[in-house]
């Protein structure tokens, strides 16, 4: 195994730590347009904002790693 696939795993549990980790109940309904997603990043505060925060630095890494292990 490379680095890369090394660095891959790691950040993808850590991803799906964080992920679990978040709060319950928005669901998919705010996607869809089934729920009040109006506030959906006006609202987060405290460790709610630094998980969101998280999560989306952790899936950027993570894609940036999937293809560099594709094109290396």
């Amino acid at each position: 195994m490379n680095i890369l696939t090394v660095l891959q795993t790691i950040i993808a549990v850590a991803l799906i730590i964080v992920i679990l980790l978040q709060q319950r109940g928005a669901g998919l309904g705010g996607v869809f347009g089934g729920g009040d997603s109006s506030n959906v990043f006006n609202t987060k505060r405290g460790v709610e904002k630094t998980l969101f925060r998280a999560t989306i630095m952790l899936a950027a890494i993570f894609i940036i790693l999937a293809l560099a292990n594709v094109l290396l």
